[in-house]
Order: C-alpha cells, then structure tokens, then sequence
C-alpha cells in the first residue's frame, strides 16, 4: 500500500499540473464551444440538457466499432460487470487511443474496482485529450479525496466548477474541503 501511495502522490502531483496549467489549450472544436458557452450562461433550470448534449458529443467516436466497444464496457459497468467493461474499454483504449472519452469510461471502471492507480492513469490520459472534460476533472477530486489529499482534490473541483458551474455535489466537495484544509497552509 505504501509504495501504491507513493506512485500515486507523483502521478496525481503531475496530473494536477498539468491541468491546472494546460486547460485554455483546449481543442477547437465549434459545436462544443458553443455548447460549453450555454452551460456557462444556464441557470439552474435549463444546465442539464446541455450537458447531455456535450456528453452525447463526446460519446460520439466516429466510428462505428469504437461506438460499439464504448456501449458494450459502459453496460457491462451497468451490469456490475467491471472485469468485462474493462476489457471492452481496454479494446477500445487500444484501437481508438485519441478518443478521451474511451479512457474515461475505463477510468470509471477502474474506480469503481477500487483500482485507483490505474484510474489515475486514464484520467490523465483523459485530460490530455480534452481539459475540459469535467467528467474526469470529478472523478480525479474524488480519488485525491478518497487518497487524503485534500488540498489538491480541491483544486481539481474548483477546475471543475470553472468549466461546469452545475456540477452536481461539486459545491458541496468544495465547501467541505476548504473547511477540511482551513488550518492547513494553501
């Protein structure tokens, strides 16, 4: 466990870095940005369309077989399958390797296998792809929460409050993290 923590403190260290430094070299892509405009404008009533729609462009590989892949490791994860969702996940990891939301499905996976290394892993992957994928932004506050690094699983829910004002629960993680690190040096 302890050497597991040890990698884990340099890869987390490294990945909020990364995005705490790289996140307006974001892509280009048009109908996203437009999309990522209107959920800063929503208001409580109308942010959770416009979610699913930047969710529903992310899912959309291009391709047919990755689709495909994508859809079988999200029902197994569905189905408490986590062994078989992330060997779809890892097929299609493999065969579509620029496709963020591949690895971000995998990453889920892995956390809920309680694999925090690797999840770790793929949320960076995830990140260099898309920074603003505030999917991988929340699940990398709560592994670093769950780990005791409180400080920087703050940061990565700042990040995601910055790219999604709406994002469920994340208010509630920030505030209860600024009184959890309140006494410590920021």
């Amino acid at each position: 466990m302890n050497s597991l923590r040890h990698y884990l403190k340099y890869i987390v260290a490294a990945i909020v870095a990364a995005v705490m430094f790289s996140l307006p070299a974001v892509g280009g892509e048009a109908e996203l940005d437009a999309l990522f405009k209107r959920l800063q404008s929503a208001d409580s009533e109308t942010w959770e369309p416009i979610e699913q729609e930047i969710w529903a462009e992310w899912s959309n590989s291009g391709s047919a077989a990755a689709d495909l892949l994508l859809n079988r490791g999200r029902s197994a994860m569905a189905a408490g399958d986590l062994e078989a969702a992330i060997e779809h996940l890892t097929a299609l990891t493999d065969y579509a390797p620029d496709f963020a939301e591949g690895w971000n499905a995998r990453a889920t996976a892995y956390f809920q296998a309680n694999l925090y290394g690797p999840s770790v892993n793929d949320i960076g992957r995830v990140l260099a792809l898309n920074p603003r994928h505030f999917g991988a932004l929340s699940g990398l506050g709560m592994i670093l929460e769950e780990l005791g690094y409180e400080k920087e699983a703050l940061k990565a829910y700042r990040e995601v409050q910055e790219i999604h004002p709406h994002r469920p629960n994340v208010q509630e993680a920030i505030d209860r993290l600024q009184r959890e690190v309140a006494g410590q040096d920021l």
